[in-house]
C-alpha cells in the first residue's frame, strides 16, 4: 500500500503543481445598500449607486476551487426623499452616506472549470461565499457639513436608560455570482455581483425609536437632537418636530445589506518552468484536468 501511495504521489505531482497558481487583481464598479433609509428595507434605489473599488489575491487550487483574499472600498448612501409610496417614511426626512472598508476571505467554485494555462478552459461562471469584516462610518449633511452620526447618539445611545453606542465595525457574509474569461493565459477579465448581509442595523445610523427632542437635547446635545429627528426641516417654520420617546424611527426587524457589482482584471503568476509552453491550443495531456 505504501508503494502504491508513493507511485500515485509521483504521478500526481505534475498535475498538482500545474493546476495550482496564484493570481492578483483589481476590481472597479459600483455599490448600493438596502436598509432603513431605502424605504425601510423595502427597495434598492439605483440612483443611490456609488463607486466601489478593490484589490485581491486568489489562490487557484485546481480548475474548480479557489480561495480569494480581498480588500474593497465602497460608498453607500440612502435618503427618505427617494420614497414615493409612504408619506410617513418620506416625512422622516433622514439621509446618510458612508464609506465601507471591507476585508474578506471568499471561496469560489468554477461551475465549468477554469484553466488559463494554454487557454484550455478560458471561460467559466462561478459562485462564491465567504466572510468579511467591514468598517463603516455613517454621516449626514447638515448646514453644509458632513457630520459623523455615531458619536452623536441620535437614538439616545450613551444616555442613561438607553443603549450603548453601536460599533462601527460589523461582520458580513459576501455571496454571489460572477463570470471570468482568460484573455491570455496571464490576463483574466471578470464580472461579479455580490450581496453582503451584515450583522448590524446601523450602516445608516437608523434602527430603533425616536428620543424626544428635549430629552435628546439635554442628554446628547443640540446636533444630536437636530439630526435625530429632521421632520421639522420640511415644515414652513423649520422648527424641530417634537415626538414622544419610543415612537418608531427605524426598521429594527431587518439588518442592513450592501452590494458590490464590479469588473475585475487579474494577472496569473504561472511558473514557466513547470508549465512550459502556453501557446493557444498547446495543451498537453496530464497537465490539467
Amino acid at each position: 500500500m505504501k508503494k502504491i501511495i508513493q507511485i500515485l504521489a509521483i504521478v500526481g505531482l505534475p498535475f498538482a503543481l500545474s493546476a495550482q497558481h496564484l493570481e492578483a487583481g483589481i476590481l472597479l464598479g459600483g455599490a448600493n445598500y438596502v436598509g432603513d433609509l431605502s424605504n425601510n428595507s423595502g427597495n434598492l434605489y439605483m440612483k443611490e449607486t456609488k463607486l466601489a473599488a478593490g484589490a485581491f489575491v486568489r489562490q487557484n487550487f485546481n480548475h474548480l476551487l479557489a480561495l480569494r483574499l480581498g480588500f474593497n472600498w465602497a460608498r453607500v448612501s440612502g435618503q427618505d426623499a427617494n420614497v414615493r409610496n409612504d408619506d410617513y417614511v418620506r416625512n422622516r426626512n433622514l439621509s446618510f452616506r458612508s464609506s465601507i472598508l471591507e476585508f474578506s476571505a471568499i471561496g469560489e467554485f468554477n461551475i465549468l472549470g477554469y484553466q488559463p494555462y494554454a487557454l484550455a478552459r478560458p471561460f467559466s461562471p462561478y459562485i462564491f461565499v465567504g466572510v468579511a469584516g467591514a468598517k463603516f462610518n455613517p454621516k449626514a449633511r447638515y448646514l453644509g457639513n458632513w457630520e459623523e452620526l455615531q458619536p452623536l447618539g441620535t437614538e439616545g445611545q450613551g444616555m442613561t436608560g438607553f443603549n450603548d453606542p453601536y460599533e462601527r465595525f460589523t461582520i458580513s457574509i459576501p455571496f454571489g455570482i460572477g463570470v471570468k474569461y482568460a484573455l491570455t493565459d496571464r490576463i483574466n477579465l471578470g464580472l461579479e455581483l455580490g450581496a453582503r448581509p451584515t450583522l448590524t442595523d446601523y450602516l445608516d445610523d437608523v434602527s430603533g425609536a425616536y428620543v424626544s427632542y428635549p430629552v435628546l437635547l439635554a442628554g446628547n446635545g443640540e446636533l444630536a437632537a437636530a439630526l435625530g429627528n429632521r421632520t421639522g426641516e420640511l415644515t414652513q417654520s423649520g422648527e424641530p418636530a417634537i415626538v414622544e420617546t419610543g415612537l418608531q424611527r427605524g426598521d429594527e426587524a431587518n439588518k442592513d445589506w450592501y452590494f458590490i457589482l464590479g469588473v475585475t482584471v487579474s494577472y496569473n503568476f504561472l511558473d514557466t518552468g513547470l508549465m512550459g509552453s502556453r501557446r493557444r491550443g498547446g495543451r498537453r495531456a496530464g497537465c490539467y484536468d
